[in-house]
């Protein structure tokens, strides 16, 4: 049994997705991050950098509990664990890893500056904006290119690469991004829309899903003092 520590965003996404498709059992806990539950010393203690998803194995390594945080990781994780979705020939192993620290460190990071300074900051800077809505657009650019000349991001197969990036590009509009503009991205954004695992995954904690407008506690506890505290 698998505790999933998570709340419906992108992030938590990933994870829900690789669940749902390994068959993994596992049970949910709502980390609310408007009310503020990714500072609670419980939750802490399973992911010290303070963000979702975390999860606890009761069936880990040697057959214990083990704990981890960071999406990509635990994607890695799973998919060592169940022997799917991360190929184990050396190139292709590395080809889905590479496209999943893309993810991890371009896809993620500037898309969700886009999603802040396009929707949730307070103030509407000029200078912010275009610098993410035209970093996202790039951004889609190469995943376009690269689905010009391969199925799948990591090749012919469908990898944890996929299941990373897929949930970022749900809501391109909020990002400054036009879908027709890519259509290899569409052709594979819908593919994977398809799947019946990935239509589950985003499901999970569906009903808070977030509708842009966040009360002044919620954008204390995502973008104000309490974020940045010392723990």
């Amino acid at each position: 049994m698998i505790d999933l520590y998570t709340w419906p965003t992108p992030n938590g996404h990933k994870v829900h997705i690789m669940l749902e498709e390994t068959g993994l059992e596992y049970t949910v806990h709502p980390i609310n991050i408007q009310k503020g539950d990714q500072f609670s010393e419980a939750f802490l203690k399973i992911s010290p950098n303070n963000k979702m998803p975390a999860i606890v194995d009761h069936a880990g390594p040697g057959g214990g509990p083990y704990s981890l945080f960071e999406s990509g990781a635990i994607l890695m994780y799973l998919a060592d664990k169940t022997g799917h979705f991360l190929p184990t020939e050396i190139r292709a192993r590395y080809d889905a890893i590479q496209w999943l620290m893309f993810q991890m460190g371009g896809i993620g990071p500037m898309l969700g500056q886009a999603h802040h300074f396009l929707g949730y900051a307070p103030e509407k800077i000029q200078y912010a904006m275009d610098r993410y809505s035209k970093e996202a657009n790039r951004l889609y650019g190469v995943i376009d290119r690269r689905l010009g000349e391969s199925e799948y991001l990591a090749g012919a197969e469908y990898t944890i690469a996929d299941m990373a990036v897929w949930p970022w590009t749900r809501r391109p509009e909020r990002q400054g991004v036009n879908r027709d503009e890519y259509p290899n991205f569409t052709r594979w954004f819908a593919t994977i829309e398809a799947r019946p695992a990935v239509q589950r995954g985003v499901q999970v904690l569906a009903e808070h899903q977030s509708t842009g407008t966040l009360t002044d506690e919620a954008r204390r506890n995502m973008f104000g003092d309490a974020q940045y505290a010392r723990r």
